[in-house]
């Protein structure tokens, strides 16, 4: 089999992985694209190490054993991934790229601008001494 099959499988698995990564907006979705970019650079790990051992004397399979630890990091990736994204599931009740960005950086994930300002930092107390004195009124 000629190299160029394998090669241009690989750039589209790749160029199909990015597209995933840059337009998804789930962050489940975005760690599946980036298995299947890893899954397109083991492809060509293994074709160009299968079309070099031919031209090659000696038969080292280095790009076998790399496209092994490959998929030993990608396993990992994935587990350690979605222990994460679950456990942020769990605590904001989305897996939703934008929307967690949103709440990092301290803005109002609704935009309904009810979002804690300097200014409104001692709002609590100035409340409660209103309940107060309303209630000793």
């Amino acid at each position: 089999m000629h190299l160029a099959y394998p090669v241009v499988l690989s750039a589209l698995l790749f160029c199909t992985g990015l597209y995933g990564v840059l337009a998804r907006r789930n962050a489940i979705l975005v760690l599946m694209s980036v298995e299947l970019m890893l899954n397109a650079v083991n492809l060509n790990l293994v074709a160009f190490d299968v079309w070099l051992s031919r031209a090659a004397e000696e038969t080292l399979h280095s790009g076998q054993a790399l496209a092994l630890f490959t998929i030993a990091i990608a396993a990992a990736e994935i587990g350690i991934g979605l222990a994460i994204v679950l456990a942020v599931h769990r605590n904001r009740g989305t897996a939703d790229i934008d929307k967690l960005r949103d709440t990092a950086e301290g803005h109002d994930p609704d935009g309904t601008g009810d979002s804690v300002s300097d200014s409104d930092a001692d709002a609590p107390t100035t409340r409660a001494a209103v309940t107060k004195t309303e209630a000793t009124a």
